[in-house]
């Protein structure tokens, strides 16, 4: 008697396993499916391989993504792994970039020439 209880516990135990299991997926696919019918020209992508561009123009199974200046592939939709936001813009981020090098660049000069001061003092 004992024995049928905890057969009859671990095979239910396995049906719940394996439909919360099920669940999960069917959850997971249908995320994925609403994502690759929501792509529209301007989105920035990456997708399964790692590839990351802005799609330019989409059909119904396929979706053309310009992965540089005039370089224009052609993906299966499925292959989009997910939509990318970017934190900053390339503008904005070269702008920082060339700030922080002027500011390197006086302050190097600075202690040049105080070194030079220090130098001729002696």
């Amino acid at each position: 008697m004992g024995n049928n209880v905890l057969f009859l516990a671990l095979i239910a135990a396995f049906v719940l396993m394996i439909f919360f299991t099920g669940r999960k997926q069917r959850k997971a696919m249908a995320q994925q499916q609403e994502l690759q019918n929501s792509l529209t020209a301007g989105d920035r992508v990456m997708t399964s391989s790692g590839l990351y561009g802005t799609v330019v123009e989409t059909d119904e199974d396929t979706i053309d993504i310009e992965i540089a200046d005039g370089v224009v592939t052609t993906w299966l939709r499925a292959a989009v792994r997910e939509k990318v936001q970017e934190t900053v813009a390339l503008d904005e981020a070269d702008e920082v970039t060339h700030s922080a090098d002027t500011e390197a660049s006086e302050e190097i000069k600075d202690v040049v020439e105080a070194a030079k001061k220090d130098e001729n003092s002696k």
